[in-house]
């Protein structure tokens, strides 16, 4: 007996129950066969204690096994945070970070390793195979690689929760099954290929999601087998094909969500025997046909998600049945018919979104008394009639849009009863009227559009001082009265609007708000002067006072608004001279002064400025030379005609100046009396004619030829040499990344063109204008040279790093004012060049941050030239429409930034290999994220609330929310770069809200 004892090896081979059976034989034959009785007390308690070493023997032999299964699991993996620290011999294994043991404390029970940034590979001889396991969770880790593919044939028996989610996995899902298994969470991989057919041979699980991967082929008919299944999850994957009409059979289903697929044909009527259901969720899908009526038998279902397919028909009136419904989205579809009154048997429903489509007739009474209402958004349809009178008094709103249809009649009383209304879109239909005098009291408005309607009567003095709103737009309608005479006090406003209306009277002196970036008061009837208080807007971007009925001279003031990009002064009375300030203004754009009674000359300095790319002085009393250089050179003729202005140039069609003769003598006498002054002239004529010489193109010659130079900076030009260029060409073979060098201190990039012989001469005239473009979150072309065997850009040198190279350092607060600066560098180019620059390859290679966090958009040559620009097609970052198309627009850039917006967000990148090899994958992932998944599941770890003091929930899940709609696949569906801006503003400053909701019309 001793010997059997002597080794651990030996014990674990021996079939210990086999000897207790034979020995317990044994002396009970033997002791029977001396006393023909019973065994005596002393045999039983011998054996007893047999029992008794022989099972801590196979606690100990099992308790080695699992510790040794423990010990190789760790050294295989890599833990940067020191979690698995004490899985050594200084404690029992039951007391090892994420172990915990049964009841007995003798075997590991479950093993929880979730979100300790654990990395590596997993091996088939791993911790699947813990012979007591029951729960297992290595989710939200940095594991990759493939699964083992014998995880589902070898692993214990008696495993039941299984959550490999949120990591890197690759490859296909494994064959086999645990039948015994509950719980199996795989989703956020990147798993690919088909669903395994044996899935359907998990006959227990309750909880399946698969989500979140690349799957592909069609949904296995054998899932249906699974009957005990309560939650499914396929969505955000790559899967085709019809939705198996078989789910009937899983009469336990509480949830489905297949969304972001690409299933196709229709709904299944079977889906309506599922009276469990709680949750169905279809959405960006190709489904086709019209929505079950089947569905209206789903009593217990609450969310019901079906935007975004191809659906067609009415809204069946077995769904107005659906009496636990929370949340009812129908939106992005081709439906029809009228909204049912029957509407109002949902007195549970809080979100309803039913835009997108083709609704007709008028907007359902029966929503009024929807008690627990708060989203409403029907906009983008052919809905008319009047909006419920009794809308609000009895919900309780937070959002209402319902821009976009043929609705008439009166704004309603009510709409703010509940006190949160923040959102209020009702643009682009007919109403008339006042605006209601509780909407002047809403204090909890943020954003109001209201334009293109037909309202009338005065803004109400508390209607000017509502302190939360950042977005007011009431323009193109017929409101009248004295505004000037009003106080107020928006100090959250950003963006004010009431232009193409009949205010009148003065001007106010302020509107509350140093924030303002967009204020647009033309077409109206304003008079008296501009108040030289404006002057004070610091933000404001774009100003527009057109229109009107202003007089006066343009206040100097205005020139302090650094950052103006457009001013719109025409068409009223203004005298005086143009501010020569307005050439300080280091951004200023579009400048337009037509139609008024300006006096005296342009000032010249007002050619020198970079940024000015379109002027219109047009019909005013000015006179003299008008400027040669900037935006003067090519000046459309339009755009000064009406004056009594000389140049000479071929576009303006002005008449050349005329030089003055025969000068009286007292002219010779007012020389001598003020030669100093001449001679100050003079000097100052010699430098300005020097640089603009500068400015020119000049040919040169060195020792390797002729070339053709050209800068776009004067200063530029006194420090580089067409030597300095060329020998920074020669450091780098090819120069394909650019080369920093420095002549007289000045940095700046050489980049040389490849194939130059292959180059228009229209490229030069258009790379000319891009020299011209001035913005602070642009990098600024400052010169050209070219040969007949060579060529160069020279752009300045920004110091900083690549937004790719950075990314995953930066701080929320960081990455904010990145966001916003693309954004603002976008809005220039679309929308204040003409034409409008596109900036093609939309990605973070070309984002330079610089060392004020200031982004530095590196623009793309014109055309399709370089090998560059060829590249780009074939970029993760373009449009789809181009890359078919192969043509680039505004709209493209807009993707392109919202995939930039997702990288900032989450951290991913659209090469990432886990979105595979479709460039729209992380686009449907982010969806999905979005859709369904905790804020913790998706944004990068380095900024999610909790983690650092500068984050706000709210602000990712609005930005996410943009970056959705940026990367829409239909291009019309995307915002302009200008809407982008102003939206990405405003959801930065957001302090509450209801996060989970789509964003409405931008």
């Amino acid at each position: 007996m001793k010997s059997q004892f002597q080794s651990k090896e030996h014990i674990v081979a021996w079939d210990p129950w086999s000897y207790i059976k034979d020995h317990l034989r044994y002396h009970h034959s033997k002791d029977m066969a001396k006393t023909g009785a019973q065994a005596s007390p002393v045999v039983v308690f011998s054996m007893f204690m047999l029992f008794i070493v022989l099972f801590f023997s196979l606690v100990v032999s099992d308790n080695g096994k699992e510790v040794e299964i423990l010990l190789s699991f760790k050294s295989s993996i890599y833990d940067p945070s020191g979690f698995l620290s004490n899985w050594d011999s200084s404690a029992t294994f039951c007391q090892w970070h994420g172990v915990t043991c049964n009841k007995n404390l003798s075997h590991v029970d479950k093993l929880d390793l979730s979100a300790k940034n654990l990395t590596g590979k997993l091996v088939s001889s791993s911790i699947f195979h813990l012979p007591f396991i029951q729960t297992l969770n290595i989710s939200n880790n940095q594991f990759y690689g493939e699964i083992p593919e014998d995880i589902f044939s070898s692993s214990s028996s008696s495993l039941r929760f299984l959550n490999l989610s949120n990591n890197n996995f690759t490859g296909q899902i494994p064959s086999g099954s645990i039948p015994g298994l509950e719980v199996l969470d795989l989703s956020n991989n990147m798993l690919s290929g088909k669903i395994p057919p044996e899935i359907g041979s998990f006959y227990s699980l309750k909880f399946l999601d698969l989500g979140g991967n690349v799957l592909v082929g069609e949904i296995p008919v054998s899932l249906t087998n699974i009957t005990s299944l309560q939650f499914l999850t396929l969505a955000s994957n790559q899967l085709v094909g019809p939705i198996p009409h078989g789910l009937s059979k899983m009469k336990s289903l509480e949830w489905i969500y297949v969304g972001y697929n690409n299933l196709s044909g229709q709904i299944p009527e079977e889906i309506g025997m599922l009276t469990s259901l709680n949750h169905l969720d279809l959405v960006y899908n190709n489904l086709t046909g019209e929505i079950p009526s089947s569905l209206g038998n789903l009593s217990d279902l609450q969310y019901l998600f079906l935007y975004q397919n191809k659906l067609t028909g009415s809204i069946p009136d077995s769904i107005f049945g659906l009496k636990k419904l929370v949340s009812l989205d129908l939106s992005d579809n081709s439906l029809s018919g009228e909204i049912s009154e029957l509407v109002i048997h949902l007195q549970n429903l809080e979100i309803l979104h039913l835009f997108g489509n083709i609704f007709t007739g008028k907007i359902p009474k029966a929503l009024t008394s929807l008690p627990r209402l708060q989203v409403l958004q029907l906009w983008s349809n052919r809905l008319s009639g009047e909006i419920p009178e009794s809308l609000g008094r009895n919900n309780n709103l937070t959002i209402l849009d319902l821009s976009t249809n043929n609705l008439t009649g009166r704004i309603p009383d009510g709409l703010c009863s509940s006190g949160w209304l923040f959102k209020l879109i009702l643009f682009s239909n007919s109403l008339e009227g006042a605006i209601p005098k509780n909407l002047s009291t809403c204090t909890s408005l943020q954003r109001v559009r209201l334009h293109n309607n037909r309202l009338s009567g005065e803004l109400s003095s508390e209607f000017t001082k509502l302190s939360l709103v950042y977005f007011l737009d009431v323009s193109n309608n017929d409101l009248s009265g004295n505004i000037g005479d009003q106080e107020w006090d928006m100090p959250a406003l950003e963006m004010l609007s009431l232009a193409g209306n009949r205010f009148s009277g003065r001007l106010p002196n302020s509107f509350g708000s140093q924030k303002i970036e967009d204020l647009d008061l033309s077409g109206n009837g304003f008079s008296g002067t501009i108040p030289r208080s404006f002057g004070s807007l610091t933000e404001l971007m774009q100003f527009s006072l057109s229109g009107n009925k202003l007089i006066g001279e343009i206040p100097e003031q205005l020139s302090s608004c650094k950052k103006l990009v457009s001013l719109d002064l025409s068409h009223n009375q203004l005298s005086g001279q143009i501010p020569s300030g307005f050439a300080e203004m280091p951004v200023l754009s579009q400048l337009d002064l037509s139609d008024n009674q300006l006096s005296g000359e342009v000032p010249p300095q007002l050619g020198k400025m970079e940024s000015l790319i379109q002027v219109n002085v047009s019909h005013n009393h000015l006179h003299g030379n008008l400027p040669s250089t900037g935006a003067f050179l090519a000046i459309n003729s339009s755009a000064v005609s009406g004056n009594d202005l000389c140049g000479g140039a071929e576009t303006s069609g002005l008449a050349p100046c005329k030089k003055v003769k025969n000068l009286n003598w007292w002219f010779y006498v007012a020389c001598s009396l003020v030669a100093l002054v001449l001679l100050a002239f003079a000097a100052f004529v010699f430098i300005f004619i020097r640089k603009r010489n500068n400015l020119e193109l000049k040919r040169v010659e060195n020792e390797d030829g002729i070339w053709e130079l050209q800068f776009f900076d004067s200063n530029v030009s006194k420090s580089v040499t067409i030597d300095d260029i060329t020998l920074s060409a020669k450091q780098v073979n090819g120069i394909c990344r650019g080369n920093k060098s420095s002549a007289n201190d000045f940095q700046f990039v050489v980049k040389e063109m490849n194939d130059v012989n292959s180059i228009p001469s229209s490229f030069w005239s258009e790379i000319k204008q891009l020299g011209k473009l001035q913005h602070p979150n642009l990098v600024n072309l400052i010169g050209t040279c070219r040969s007949d065997k060579n060529a160069y850009l020279v752009y300045e040198y920004i110091k900083g790093k690549l937004l790719s190279e950075i990314l995953h350092e930066l701080t929320w607060e960081r990455r904010r004012k990145i966001a916003m600066g693309i954004a603002k560098a976008l809005k220039f180019l679309h929308s204040y060049c003409s034409p409008s620059i596109i900036v093609g390859d939309m990605s973070p290679e070309r984002v330079i941050v610089d060392g004020k966090d200031e982004p530095r958009l590196r623009l793309s040559l014109p055309g399709l030239l370089s090998t560059e620009n060829k590249a780009f097609i074939s970029s993760a970052y373009v449009a789809p429409e181009t890359r078919e198309s192969k043509d680039m627009s505004e709209k493209s850039d807009i993707y392109g930034f919202g995939l930039i917006l997702i990288e900032l967000l989450t951290g991913k990148s659209p090469a990432d290999a886990e979105f595979g090899d479709q460039h729209q994958s992380m686009v449907e992932w982010a969806r999905y994220c979005y859709s369904d998944c905790h804020l913790d599941m998706w944004v990068d770890p380095m900024i999610r609330p909790g983690h650092a003091s500068d984050v706000n929930h709210n602000q990712i899940v609005e930005t996410l929310n943009l970056a959705l709609h940026c990367t829409a696949g239909d291009p019309t569906a995307r915002p302009s770069a200008t809407d982008v801006s102003k939206t990405l503003q405003s959801a930065f400053r957001i302090t509450s809200c209801v996060s989970t909701l789509k964003l409405s019309s931008v």
